[in-house]
């Protein structure tokens, strides 16, 4: 589907090669989007698509000023539950959003609402994990039809401070703990490299290696152990290094590789994607997630243009420990008339999960067993 009016066109592109051909222009338009997150690269959605996308269901959505690309819209259909778009990226992103150039906001947001308002007519447009202050709030803020907002996957966040900084913020007992840990790793001898972008592939493969290992015989994402998606890493990561998108980390014990940590760098804040080691970390008293992450808040704060260190998405205890600030990606459904019941269902459905979720929650605290 194409349109034009003015100096505008607006396209739905719904085929792969030509997604494949847009990765110039695409990383031109994401690098003006302030907003914008290694997760919405060309590189990270694009191989993504190639893993997971469903034959005959690209829809990405171009708005051209002039034949320049000023807003793009990365989306799939989906028929289960009920027909919807959704953000390509899927759950293996923990943000998602559109592409919307900062200095051509005026011609591009309105544009790109107006493309989803007519793919909206048969189809539920439902865009989760949007961080606070994305750019789909812009084309949410304007939709004049039926839309509704709930809460999505918590995301704890620190200020990207120094490490002796961060423990200064912790009560005195736990601060002398977190100080012994790293005294300890010291004792041992871990050390750390920043790894090149020729030796990714390996080093990606070494991290999932890792990872079976260190979840073996415990529950684990079972995403993260299928061949799909280390081809996924393998094609999208060497790409993200070169560009400064992404951050590859071995950690080396008596000179073997015993962790490899995947970190992504946005422009205002540097997070922990993905890691793997080896137990025998835990087996010689090492504290692992001090010891990631000590190596990237001296990453960031070597860097310095960035503000935040996130623990990216999830609530696990471990981070809490840090005294994180909670911040909560948004869910934005957008419909027409036509198409407001499939909103209804989803707010219903979305609203069910969070009362369960609490239940959950309280059963927990409680002692009480849980279900589900």
């Amino acid at each position: 589907m194409a349109a034009a009016g003015g100096a505008l066109s607006v396209q739905v592109c719904t085929d792969g090669q030509a997604f494949a051909e847009l990765a110039g222009e695409w990383e031109r338009l994401r690098r003006a989007c302030g907003a914008a997150t290694p997760f919405q690269s060309h590189a990270w959605l694009h191989s993504w698509w190639r893993s997971y996308g469903t034959p005959g269901g690209l829809r990405l959505v171009l708005v051209r000023d002039g034949g320049e690309l000023v807003a793009a819209a990365p989306l799939m259909r989906v028929r289960r539950p009920f027909p919807a778009l959704v953000p390509i990226g899927g759950a293996i992103s923990d943000f998602c959003d559109v592409l919307l150039d900062d200095t051509a906001t005026a011609q591009g947001a309105p544009a790109l609402a107006d493309a989803l308002a007519d793919l909206a007519r048969t189809a539920l447009i439902d865009f989760g994990e949007v961080r606070p202050g994305g750019a789909v709030e812009r084309i949410y803020s304007r939709w004049r039809g039926p839309r509704h907002r709930v809460p999505d996957s918590p995301c704890l966040e620190l200020p990207a401070l120094p490490m002796d900084q961060l423990i200064g913020r912790l009560q005195p007992a736990r601060a002398q703990r977190i100080r012994n840990k790293i005294n300890k790793l010291v004792r041992l001898g871990v050390e750390w490299r920043v790894v090149g972008h020729e030796e990714t592939e390996g080093a990606l493969r070494r991290l999932i290696a890792l990872h079976r290992l260190q979840w073996q015989g415990r529950k684990v994402t079972p995403e993260h152990l299928r061949p799909r998606f280390l081809e996924h890493l393998v094609r999208s990561v060497p790409a993200m290094v070169r560009s400064g998108d992404a951050v590859v980390r071995e950690f080396l014990l008596d000179g073997a590789v015993v962790a490899v940590q995947l970190t992504v760098m946005a422009r205002t804040w540097g997070g922990s994607y993905l890691y793997g080691f080896d137990p025998q970390l835990r087996e010689r008293k090492a504290d692992v997630a001090t010891m990631l992450l000590r190596a990237l808040t001296e990453h960031l704060v070597a860097g310095g243009e960035r503000q935040v260190l996130s623990l990216l998405r999830g609530d696990e205890p471990y981070k809490h420990r840090w005294h994180p600030e909670t911040v909560v990606n948004q869910r934005l459904l957008l419909a027409r008339r036509r198409t407001a019941p499939l909103l209804a269902a989803a707010a219903g459905e979305a609203a069910a999960r969070a009362r369960a979720k609490k239940i959950l929650r309280r059963n927990a605290t409680a002692g009480s067993p849980q279900s589900g």
